[in-house]
């Protein structure tokens, strides 16, 4: 165990010398602190434009279409194009249609179609950025230091999320909702450059493979790569168990996501800085949690991280009841929830990531991230739909409370299954 912890906190100094990787979280770094801060701008943007809880609801419904449309087909297609290339094409889009959104709204012309046509677009571009990114760490690390280089990931990105939340208030005071989410825009264009930077790992593989066969393989229809994606998940039963799991908790979480802007304006009587203050607890809780997994994560076993995770989760999300009955400190209560709900994602994805990217050969990768997001994100758009409806009949608060009961009950049923138990 003493063994384990040190390699593991060498893997975290030496991810430093790995200079690919570290241009590739620097790029990571800057396009995360644009997206933190364009979260709480937009939000803010269509609770104005809007008013409707519903209309939120449905918003954030369709935010999951494409993925749910799409993303079965981007990643075979991801497998097959260069990652580099993608991610440079996907996040010049985005910072082209967040600028146009800036603009609209910054003119008075940007109307609610216009939100939905603008959100169906950016997802529609994340179907394809999302299984790049999980298909090219796997080729900038070795397979040994890829817990560490998730956890590592995981610290310093929700560092930059951290410093983007917490200054989201301000920025929206002093420049204005199109001025920040402009800066998002920014953002995205400045990662595209650095990432166009980085050496093409998939270069040598392709050399490699050259040296090693005179004839290339035929390549697979899209329907064939499909297939042989669902055999392998079939194969591989734990990453169907983690997967039904996440499915289950993204659907619990959804109330967190819609309904915060109304939960921080009615039952804790903030505005766009008590978004930013639960953000940022939020963002602490996830940095700790990839701290502590750096250096201790080695230790457990990923049933036992995930599990843990997961009961931290569903009791940080129930305590976000109780500011609603007590007369003082709600946002020092509610900020302790966030902590610990932050901090319990850490705890709770990361070793689901690593475990996928250690089981799952590299040339499948995009498939497999892929099909396994799809069937994660399967039940979002119903959740957010039917939070929009039950918000109509019940406060933020009461919907935290249940949701966060129901994230709690998987843990007893995983807790008895041996063949989880042994991941």
């Amino acid at each position: 165990m003493q063994n384990a912890a040190v390699i593991e906190k060498q893997g975290f100094r030496q991810l430093i010398k790995i200079r690919p990787y570290m241009m590739y979280m620097l790029a990571q770094i800057i396009s995360r602190f644009g997206d933190s801060i364009d979260s709480i701008a937009y939000s803010w943007m269509v609770y104005t434009l809007t008013g409707s809880e519903l209309l939120m609801g449905s918003l954030f419904a369709f935010n999951y279409l494409p993925g749910l449309i799409f993303s079965l087909f981007t990643g075979v297609f991801v497998d097959r194009w260069s990652k580099k290339l993608v991610l440079i094409v996907t996040y010049t889009g985005r910072g082209v249609i967040v600028t146009l959104t800036a603009l609209m709204y910054a003119t008075d012309q940007i109307q609610v179609w216009h939100l939905f046509l603008f959100t169906f677009m950016n997802s529609t571009l994340e179907c394809f950025s999302r299984p790049a990114e999980v298909s090219l760490v796997p080729r900038l690390l070795p397979k040994e230091k890829l817990l560490a280089g998730n956890s590592f990931s995981s610290s310093v990105s929700k560092t930059s999320e951290l410093i983007g939340i917490s200054i989201a208030g301000a920025l929206i005071a002093f420049i204005g909702i199109a001025g920040t989410i402009a800066i998002d825009a920014l953002t995205f264009i400045l990662s595209a450059v650095i990432i166009g930077f980085i050496p093409n790992p998939e270069a040598d593989e392709k050399r490699v493979l050259d040296q090693e066969t005179s004839q290339q393989p035929q390549p697979k229809s899209v329907l064939g790569d499909m297939k042989e994606a669902l055999s392998f998940i079939r194969k591989h039963s734990l990453l169907l168990t983690t997967t039904f799991l996440a499915t289950f908790i993204n659907f619990c979480l959804t109330p967190l996501n819609v309904l915060q802007p109304i939960y921080v304006r009615e039952t804790l009587g903030g505005g766009a800085g008590g978004m930013s203050v639960l953000g940022t607890a939020l963002m602490l809780g996830m940095i700790a949690g990839g701290i502590w997994m750096g250096n201790y994560g080695s230790k457990f076993r990923k049933s036992s991280l995930i599990l843990t995770g997961t009961l931290l989760l569903g009791t940080g999300y129930a305590l976000m009841s109780l500011p609603a009955v007590l007369p003082y400190f709600q946002m020092e209560v509610a900020s302790v929830s966030f902590l610990i709900t932050g901090f319990a994602v850490t705890l709770a994805s990361t070793p689901v990531s690593t475990y996928l990217m250690e089981v799952t050969p590299r040339e499948m990768l995009g498939r497999i991230g892929s099909l396994l997001a799809v069937m994660c994100t399967a039940a979002m758009p119903l959740g957010s739909f039917l939070t929009g409806l039950a918000a109509k009949h019940s406060s933020p608060q009461i919907l935290y409370l249940v949701m966060g009961l129901l994230v709690i009950i998987p843990v007893f049923f995983l807790f008895g299954k041996k063949s989880f138990r042994a991941i």
